[in-house]
């Protein structure tokens, strides 16, 4: 099969396509056909080696396909299902195998593009807006990278759970994006202080919360735009890793809090990872949640898609099709 396999870290050079054996299901996994695999930021860090995996390894962790072949004690799907999965790696790929208790039935009328495209970002969104700060309804947000893949969506969910969204974006075409999500109050970062314009739109009060995945060049200025006691919620490093901080300024700017989150801590249950991707598939279904997929590439063009999203050449979700 062809696949992307990394055997050093480094820039998008270091994934290159090659022909590797088709893997074969163990107990507990199924064999799966893919047909279109999502592209995010963790599959950056991973490459980079921020995040440590061993060598060698095939990139990627979010796909969608059919089910070709079960391992032993299989009895939940069958040969021929449309399943979707994440957080399992191997997915730059034709073929990937995943454990069962791992996947997903797709819904009718959901396509593979569709899901792979909404579950790593997807749930994303959803542990952000419902359970890392929980939204409740007449609070201020603010929301980095608004027309990225996650930002789009998180717009759309704190819109839906009635708070007053902001957002940062680095161009006009970009801020029509988010506009067009529902954000209420779109700032152009590359034009103007985003935490100076904030205390300025709130009057100085503030916002309850910022959803913060670019890290390093916003940090000092998302703790400035939070209200007393507000909270970060900082999941991603787009521009860099945040330097050490100490913690005595959270007291010294209004007893803040900061978080770290990540995706698997959230879906760490079947009960959770159901209930995540059951509503968000459910919403992509029903028009709630609406993807942009506008960046598709062939697989053996990963190292491109890769250069594009760190360029920020991308809106909306980027995804490989074998």
């Amino acid at each position: 099969m062809l696949a992307i396999q990394i055997t050093q870290t480094g820039g998008p050079e270091v994934l290159v396509p090659r022909d590797l054996p088709t893997p074969q299901p163990g107990a507990g996994e199924v064999l799966i056909k893919i047909e279109a695999s999502g592209v995010n930021f963790v599959d950056v860090y991973l490459r980079e080696g921020r995040y440590p995996a061993k060598l060698p390894f095939i990139a990627g962790q979010e796909a969608a396909g059919t089910v070709a072949a079960l391992g032993l004690g299989i009895t939940t799907v069958k040969v021929g299902d449309r399943l979707a999965w994440c957080h399992v790696p191997g997915t730059y790929a034709e073929f990937a195998v995943a454990p069962v208790s791992r996947l997903i039935a797709l819904p009718e009328g959901i396509s593979f593009q569709q899901a792979a495209a909404a579950m790593l970002q997807g749930m994303t969104a959803h542990y952000l807006a419902y359970s890392s700060y929980p939204i409740q309804r007449g609070d201020a947000v603010l929301i980095h990278a608004g027309a990225g893949g996650v930002g789009l969506l998180l717009i759309l969910l704190a819109k839906l759970l009635g708070a007053r969204v902001f957002t940062t974006v680095s161009t006009d075409e970009k801020a029509e994006l988010a506009r067009g999500a529902g954000a209420d109050e779109v700032i152009l970062y590359t034009h103007e202080d985003f935490a100076a314009k904030v205390k300025e739109l709130t009057q100085g009060a503030g916002l309850a919360a910022v959803y913060d995945s670019v890290g390093k060049t916003t940090f000092d200025g998302s703790l400035a735009c939070l209200r007393p006691r507000g909270m970060l919620v900082l999941f991603g490093g787009s521009s860099g890793a945040v330097p050490p901080f100490d913690l005595v300024k959270l007291s010294t700017m209004g007893s803040l809090y900061i978080t770290r989150p990540t995706l698997k801590d959230y879906i760490a249950t079947r009960k959770d990872l159901e209930w995540r991707a059951g509503d968000v598939l459910q919403w992509v279904a029903e028009g709630k949640l609406k993807l942009r997929i506008e960046h598709t590439y062939p697989l053996r063009e990963a190292a491109q898609a890769h250069r594009d999203l760190e360029g920020r050449k991308t809106t909306g979700k980027v995804l490989l099709i074998p």
